[in-house]
């Protein structure tokens, strides 16, 4: 007996393509706008410029995110999604705390400085007072699974006595990001004023092992530690 092949309704496959399409046709979109913004800002940014790269017209932008507004909290939405689907796979919490302490700020340092414009997006956003984050309740949702990561690996580091109980999860998040994002949003102007090439595969193994030294040193329970070695 021959198996029945099952036929798709007719109006479904185009459905589908069009759907295909569309999403697309957007990730393009958010792409282009992506490199765009972090390039000239939210103000100096040119949807007939996106438009044009893209291949279609600017109205179709505007259909499918209804001003430029909208456009930047979705490239929004889109570069910080890829830093915490990144950060999933660091399972911080199954490793001992110095490996953990320093697997978390090289992963820091290396995102950071594989994605610049990453970090050109933020510091726009910054000079707009984060009203666009504040608007949107995805990208405030989004940092709430690598605060938990880093929460857990800490009470694990407290538990063990290897890290120090009044480090905060926040206070050491903000410390890493500041000492990462330095070397990329700094670089020109330190570059400039010291003659020192920050850029060079060199300097960037250097800085990536120092800011590992420095946190885990921030973080680690001496006290705790001298105790248990006089033991």
């Amino acid at each position: 007996m021959k198996a029945e092949s099952v036929r798709m309704p007719a109006n479904e496959e185009p459905t589908r393509a069009r759907r295909r399409d569309r999403e697309k046709t957007k990730g393009e979109i958010l792409q282009i706008a992506f490199e765009e913004f972090a390039e000239n800002g939210l103000s100096g940014a040119n949807a007939d410029a996106i438009a044009a790269r893209a291949g279609i017209t600017k109205r179709l932008i505007f259909y499918y995110f209804n001003s430029k507004e909208e456009l930047f909290t979705a490239v929004l939405e889109m570069a910080y999604g890829k830093m915490r689907l990144a950060e999933e796979d660091l399972h911080l919490e199954t490793l001992e705390p110095e490996a953990a302490i320093r697997r978390l700020a090289e992963f820091t340092f290396d995102f950071h400085q594989a994605n610049p414009e990453f970090v050109r997006l933020v510091a726009i956003e910054n000079i707009h007072r984060g009203r666009h984050i504040n608007s949107s309740e995805k990208l405030k949702q989004m940092t709430r699974p690598v605060i938990g990561q880093i929460e857990r690996m800490l009470t694990k580091g407290k538990s063990l006595g290897a890290i120090r109980p009044e480090v905060d999860a926040y206070e050491l998040h903000a410390t890493l990001n500041a000492l990462s994002i330095f070397s990329v949003a700094n670089r020109h102007t330190f570059e400039a004023q010291f003659r020192w090439d920050m850029s060079s595969p060199e300097a960037k193994a250097r800085r990536r092992v120092e800011i590992a030294e420095v946190l885990w040193r921030y973080v680690r329970d001496s006290q705790r530690a001298s105790i248990a070695d006089e033991e």
